[in-house]
């Protein structure tokens, strides 16, 4: 009798197992970071431990939820980090999980760093800014703001109030005479001397107050300062005084909340068809600057504590953290991420579930906006999904794509041409992954050209694995188009891959678009009302307007240039300090011949050239 051939699959499968008991055995005792990878070594999972040996093998040796047990099936190797804590394995996981963004992990995108009102306080006469960046060695931050538009509503209110200076110091420093917001009093004119240091180190001394949420100090000190201008009959600035702290108390009943202080963000968690929204409120000093929502990917059925978890650790990566988080349930390892958050922030930071009085009131808040923002993402996920399976129907394909990319080209007569390349994902635009590219070396005009080589600079890196590969790609122009694309395609080896151009139908009207389909004939027509066609004519708009965008910034730069360089006796080094001195071509034009004098080698004859060359191409244009 011969003995039966052994299944490979089930060899394979053993010899695996038999690798990774040998790996739980060799791991250390000590704390420290895991990650989980495939037989494709793609990481599928990050996580911290303070015994590495005892938390991965648990992994395979007690009853798992069904997202682990899914994970642990495709587990076909694991690496390790030893850290000397498990606070410091915290702080490596959370920034590996953000710059890896394994498929396992909570994964929270927030690319953009957040703004911040800057006040320069090494200045002889500070100056209030915003600011968006790392962390600067001189000076004040104050915030964070959950966006540009809460900081420059507050910059506009400080301007109403106290009369700080706002302009760049390049055209601080170049004034002979007080400029526009001194003549309307929103500005004290430190640039021409018309106010003292100590007059306005006081206006920057009310300012700080006021954003470090002591106002009723300010108001008390204006009051002063009214009844002191009052007794010496000095009633045009009394009542100067009387509106400002009528301001400031509207102001206050408007962004204060009542009977609290300090610095918290308060952030809720609400969850519904398998998405999660956490919502953030940033109160600093008392003051409420804002909030902003959240929708964090989560594995499925991610518990509220474990996102909690994982947004938090992420979140503060790489912000100002306060020093109390009111959260609307505990977070694991609540313990655990106090001490790494406080190591951060260099002081105690406490997390909090349990708040009474007004912090309750606000986590109510928090926790309803949470569920709005949710119910209205839900809405428009599943409009935009119903849009992403007509596509799929519409074109026939296996399944919904899960990454779409769409170029586009733009020029003016051949001149300054911008590709541009838009992705799409299942959730939408993903506009972190949008690139643009400047065309050189072509003939002006030649469409073909442009799209062949912003192609191949795009998916050379795509083949070398820089970006993941699109399942299906759109192009913005018929069969001509789809033919340039499928040389350059070919020449890079990349195959199998979808593309269709979108050509204007014969009325060229919007609905009325033809789909080429590479290698298929005739074209595809969709109807007008087509949920495909929408996100068809959603996508190509949006590279569209990309490239346009593009252009246009690169022929004003351009045209910036070329008007400079065109004029006899500004040579590079000039052209450099002019550009410098008054902050780019916007400036040195609202600049007055005086101004542009006195910048350095530039005499009076030259500045009257410039100043008329400038205002000239102005009129022209």
């Amino acid at each position: 009798m011969c003995e039966s051939t052994p299944d490979p699959v089930t060899a394979i499968v053993a010899e695996r197992e038999q690798a990774l008991r040998d790996l739980l055995a060799r791991l250390p005792r000590s704390p420290g970071v895991y990650r989980m990878l495939d037989a494709d070594a793609t990481l599928l999972y990050v996580g911290k431990a303070k015994d590495l040996r005892r938390r991965v093998s648990s992994y395979f040796s007690r009853a798992l939820t069904r997202r682990i047990q899914l994970m642990v099936s495709q587990v076909a190797d694991i690496e390790v980090t030893v850290t000397r804590t498990e606070g410091e394995a915290l702080l490596l996981e959370s920034n590996l999980i953000k710059s890896l963004r394994p498929r396992f992990n909570v994964l929270l995108r927030d690319d953009k760093s957040y703004p911040y009102i800057y006040l320069s306080t090494q200045d002889r006469f500070p100056r209030l800014a915003f600011y968006r960046g790392p962390r600067l060695a001189h000076g004040r931050l104050f915030g964070p703001y959950p966006s540009a538009w809460a900081v420059r509503e507050t910059l506009q209110l400080l301007q109403k109030l106290f009369p700080v200076r706002q302009c760049e110091d390049s055209f601080f420093n170049n004034r002979s005479r007080p400029c526009l917001q001194y003549q309307i009093k929103r500005c004290s004119g430190p640039c021409v001397d018309l106010v003292t240091p100590e007059r306005y180190q006081v206006d920057v001394s009310h300012t700080i107050q006021f954003l470090e949420g002591r106002a009723d100090e300010v108001i008390a000190e204006l009051g002063r300062e009214m009844e002191a201008a009052a007794s010496a009959l000095e009633f045009e600035r009394a009542a100067l005084l009387r509106d400002q702290i009528a301001t400031l108390g509207r102001i206050r009943q408007r962004q204060y909340v009542s009977g609290e202080g300090g610095d918290l963000d308060i952030l809720a968690c609400a969850q519904a068809g398998g998405m999660s929204c956490v919502q953030v409120f940033f109160i600093r000093a008392g003051r409420n600057l804002g909030n902003k929502a959240f929708f964090p990917k989560t594995p499925e059925h991610t518990d509220e504590a474990a996102l909690l978890a994982g947004f938090i650790a992420q979140f503060y990566v790489d912000k100002l953290i306060p020093p109390e988080l009111v959260v609307s349930s505990v977070p694991e390892d609540r313990e655990l991420l106090e001490s790494a958050l406080s190591e951060r922030a260099a002081r105690r930071v406490r997390i909090k579930a349990r708040v009474r009085a007004e912090r309750a009131r606000w986590l109510e808040t928090a926790r309803g906006n949470a569920e709005i923002a949710l119910s209205a993402r839900l809405g428009s996920q599943a409009g935009y999904g119903r849009r992403l399976a007509a596509l799929r129907d519409a074109l026939a394909l296996p399944e919904s794509p899960q990454r779409i990319e769409c170029f586009d080209i733009s020029h003016t007569q051949g001149e300054h041409t911008v590709a541009s390349c838009v992705v799409f994902d299942t959730e939408g635009a993903r506009k972190s992954d949008y690139r643009r590219f400047n065309i050189v070396g072509i003939t002006p005009g030649d469409d073909y050209a442009a799209m062949r080589q912003a192609l191949t600079r795009r998916y050379v890196r795509v083949q070398q694995g820089e970006y993941p590969r699109p399942d299906l790609l759109f192009i913005d122009g018929g069969r001509g188009q789809l033919g340039v694309v499928e040389e350059s395609l070919q020449a890079l080896g990349v195959s199998g891959l979808m593309v269709v151009g979108i050509s204007k139908g014969p009325d060229r009207r919007a609905g009325t678009e033809l789909l080429w389909l590479l290698g298929q004939e005739p074209p595809v027509i969709l109807p007008s009302d087509s949920p495909a066609m929408h996100l068809i004519q959603q996508i190509r708009d949006e590279a569209h307007r990309f490239a346009i965008a593009g252009h246009r910034q690169r022929r004003a730069k351009a045209r910036t240039t070329s008007i400079l360089e065109g004029l006899a006796g500004v040579g590079p080094r000039r052209r450099q300090r002019l550009l410098r001195q008054f902050g780019g071509i916007r400036g040195l034009t609202r600049a007055g011949v005086d101004d542009i004098a006195a910048v350095e080698g530039i005499g009076r004859q030259l500045a009257q050239q410039i100043y008329d060359a400038l205002h000239q191409d102005a009129a022209g244009h």
